[in-house]
């Protein structure tokens, strides 16, 4: 018991430090100093920084996308042979991580706003990590947003799920890039309030009039000169 005593401080201290500072500008120090442990417990328990960082991760994601999981099979058994409706679908997905979000008791809430500056300001490393996490929840609801918008191009839908994953994270990050709208305006202590209009907003994203794109001009073929 004081041995996950002490592996869970030291990750509460890592997601507070990681989410104020940056996961480069935390040093192992600051989160032993935070964690009230030695830089052995973190060596012992983790081994690395890097190993430090997925687990920081990893002990929230795994259980925010098995939940997404589980709500969109039970959506799909419901509906049968029919798919399930566009909005069901990003409620299941985007709803979970919202209601994590709500959480500032648990620690949800600061891993959330981790998870939404991760996404604005990516490193490579992370990246890498948190694409593969994601790989087999994204393939999943991104073949059930093509079978409820059989008009909409994949390729499409890829992107504005990119988007929506943007808007998310924006909305939950608290990126002070918000607040140069009227920050007096903007309550984000309301998360019912948040999460209609972000619902709302990505509703009408996901349904908008396909874009019309310019084609890509061919490129004139090279002319060979003849000696």
């Amino acid at each position: 018991m004081a041995e996950f005593d002490t592996r869970l401080r030291i990750l509460d201290a890592a997601e507070v430090l990681f989410t104020e500072h940056g996961f480069e500008a935390t040093t192992l120090r600051q989160i032993t100093g935070a964690a009230a442990v030695n830089l052995a417990a973190v060596n012992y328990h983790f081994g690395s920084k890097e190993a430090l960082i997925r687990e920081v991760f990893r002990r929230r994601l795994t259980w925010l996308n098995q939940q997404r999981l589980k709500e969109l099979d039970r959506l799909e058994a419901e509906a049968g042979d029919s798919p399930v409706k566009p909005s069901r679908i990003l409620e299941v997905f985007f709803g979970v991580a919202l209601r994590m979000a709500a959480d500032t008791e648990g620690g949800g809430r600061t891993f959330m706003r981790l998870l939404g500056r991760t996404y604005t300001k990516p490193s490579e490393f992370v990246s890498g990590f948190l694409a593969g996490e994601y790989a087999a929840v994204i393939a999943r609801f991104k073949a059930a947003l093509i079978r409820a918008l059989p008009n909409v191009p994949g390729e499409e839908i890829l992107w504005r799920f990119h988007f929506m994953l943007g808007a998310m994270s924006y909305a939950i990050s608290g990126a002070d890039a918000l607040h140069i709208v009227d920050e007096a305006a903007l309550d984000d202590g309301d998360t019912e309030a948040l999460y209609a209009r972000l619902m709302s907003f990505m509703l009408g994203g996901l349904r908008a009039p396909l874009p019309v794109l310019r084609r890509k001009s061919a490129k004139p073929a090279r002319v060979r000169k003849v000696a």
